[in-house]
């Protein structure tokens, strides 16, 4: 294979791995869709009724009650009412009209408006439509319909409760009874306990997030969007488009259980359940929310949705955590979280790398400078590596003109010509008169791929720890985790990667190949653009210092000149 070939499909395979990386996660077309019909099932109000978890062989259902039904008490509150949660970290606000959450604030978190206000994980204008996190789920659709509707009443009566806190909504019709117990601690740990039965006979009731869930420009990018469970000490991450039955993602696709943990969560935050003395099962699907778009025209967008219910008819008991993906909290809930932050296949450099720039930040309070510092730590410590392959690489370019006198020589005969193989002969002569080994050609290609795990890591480090979400670093980056808005840093990223190629010693004669490589930094800004201002800031670095290493190298061991190489071959 010619060396012009072997550089096609190393550029093609690398760019088309790359574009089909970034475009592999899309949200599903939204399929046409009644608002006011799921599953078969009316839908009061407009919004959607996922089926539930079926009840076991042996539970009595609504449509087939004991013949002598206990006497229950009904009980029910006369007006709507609002209870608010506070700690140091959060702020609830709850609802006895359905015994749901309405609003869940992040006080330390901040949403992207012009006036920041604390992140509120709940999406009220989905939710509006499709239901509010914490509603019941039953498999009969009436009652859970009247379950849902009712005026719970609440205990204690104050409107305002500072954390830790207690409160429990119960609601009975008579024949349907309904309890929902939350006890909220200081931190981002909560337990409840839910509790249904009919006519005396338990039911195995499920609780649900519902209308999406976390930062809402998150929530308009469904790729960072996952439903997770972890099972048999492994976790498995759907991505929005994996929810719902296959086919039909409006359908409610049941995850067997137990679950060690399962929930739903954005690029930052997360809503996990953790079972307390209740096997759980799981239920994820999407529904569509409907809305006027900014041209007056209906529009709609998905939202991912789950449940996590009892398996057995009984009391539903489990923690909740809902707060940050920072993973020394997550690390501290047990059984541990940490898995939640996403390090993809280089889990085992991206964590050392997320330490590492914690430690930096001790003493650099700017993220963005902490990055400058860590790039300058990971070359220097490559720097040998860059050293053996850059002199292999000089000791090449000095064969280049050589090279280029035996490729001329046998360029008339074709591929399959058997006087071709003369000049891969003279080429072995070559190298073994130089002392030089063939496999020097692709050591230009070693410092690269020793850094792309490190690439890989850092994005994913730089665009899911919650360190990072929103960190400034100076004038127009506002967010590390974020694009750069105007793309001045990958512009400078491509312009200092083109001027350390063409400092660094070329290994190939081939005019083509040359020119390939001189298209790279413009290939590499179309796949950079889109990716954060962090990465972007560390290949900018990274590409300066490799300059002014490139500098050092060529000044203590120059390549000879044209002229020198002229008289010799001369002389020859």
């Amino acid at each position: 294979m010619s060396d012009q070939t072997r550089g096609i499909i190393f550029v093609v395979i690398v760019i088309a791995v790359t574009f089909i990386w970034m475009h592999y996660f899309q949200p599903p077309v939204p399929p046409p869709h009644n608002p006011t019909q799921v599953a078969g099932k009316p839908v009061p109000g407009g919004g959607s009724t996922p089926v539930a978890p079926a009840q076991s062989a042996g539970q009595t259902t609504a449509s087939a009650a004991p013949a002598t039904a206990p006497k229950i008490p009904v009980v029910q509150a006369t007006a709507e009412k609002n209870i608010i949660v506070e700690s140091a970290l959060y702020r609830v606000e709850l609802s006895n009209h359905g015994g749901v959450v309405r609003s869940w604030k992040l006080k330390k978190y901040f949403d992207d408006q012009k006036t920041p206000q604390p992140l509120d994980l709940v999406n009220s204008d989905v939710a509006q439509e499709l239901g509010w996190p914490l509603s019941l789920q039953l498999s009969d659709p009436q009652l859970e319909a009247r379950a849902n509707s009712a005026l719970y009443d609440v205990t204690p009566g104050s409107e305002n409760l500072d954390a830790p806190a207690e409160i429990t909504f119960h609601w009975s019709d008579g024949h349907l009874d309904v309890t929902k117990k939350l006890k909220f601690q200081l931190d981002y740990l909560l337990s409840i306990e839910v509790s249904a039965s009919l006519d005396g006979q338990p039911l195995a009731p499920a609780v649900a997030w519902r209308g999406g869930f976390g930062d809402k420009a998150a929530y308009k990018s469904t790729q960072y969007l996952n439903v997770f469970y972890k099972q048999a000490d492994s976790l498995t991450l759907l991505q929005f488009k994996k929810l719902g039955v296959p086919g039909n993602q409006i359908q409610p696709f049941e995850q067997s259980g137990p679950m060690q943990f399962t929930g739903i969560m954005d690029q930052f935050f997360a809503a996990t359940f953790i079972p307390d003395g209740t096997d759980l099962a799981l239920w994820h699907w999407t529904q569509w929310h409907h809305f006027v778009g900014p041209d007056n025209q209906p529009a709609s967008e998905p939202a991912a949705e789950i449940a996590v219910g009892a398996m057995a008819p009984g009391p539903l008991k489990a923690r909740m955590f809902v707060g940050p993906k920072d993973l020394a909290l997550l690390q501290k809930v047990q059984p541990s979280l940490e898995a939640l932050i996403n390090f993809g296949w280089f889990g085992v450099i991206g964590k050392p790398l997320l330490f590492a720039l914690q430690w930096l930040h001790r003493y650099i309070a700017n993220w963005g400078w902490d990055i400058v510092a860590l790039t300058l730590v990971i070359n220097i410590a490559v720097f040998p590596l860059k050293m053996k392959s850059w002199r292999s690489m000089q000791a090449m370019q000095k064969l280049a003109p050589e090279m280029r006198q035996i490729q001329d020589k046998y360029k008339k005969y074709s591929m399959t010509d058997p006087r071709k193989k003369g000049m891969q002969d003279e080429m072995a002569e070559l190298y073994q008169r130089h002392g030089i080994n063939p496999l020097a050609q692709m050591g230009g290609c070693l410092p690269m791929l020793l850094q792309m795990p490190i690439w890989y890591a850092l994005w994913r480090v730089l665009t899911g720890a919650i360190e990072l979400r929103h960190a400034p670093f100076v004038f127009w980056i506002h967010d590390l985790s974020a694009k750069d808005p105007y793309y001045i840093l990958p512009i400078a990223m491509a312009i200092t990667m083109y001027l350390m190629t063409k400092t660094t010693p070329q290994t190939t004669v081939d005019p083509t190949q040359q020119k390939m490589m001189a298209f790279m930094p413009l290939f590499m800004f179309f796949i950079f653009y889109k990716l954060s201002s962090g990465l972007n800031l560390y290949m900018f670095t990274s590409h300066l210092v490799g300059i002014g290493q490139q500098w050092y190298l060529n000044r203590t061991e120059p390549l000879p000149s044209r002229s020198k190489f002229k008289k010799k071959t001369e002389s020859e």
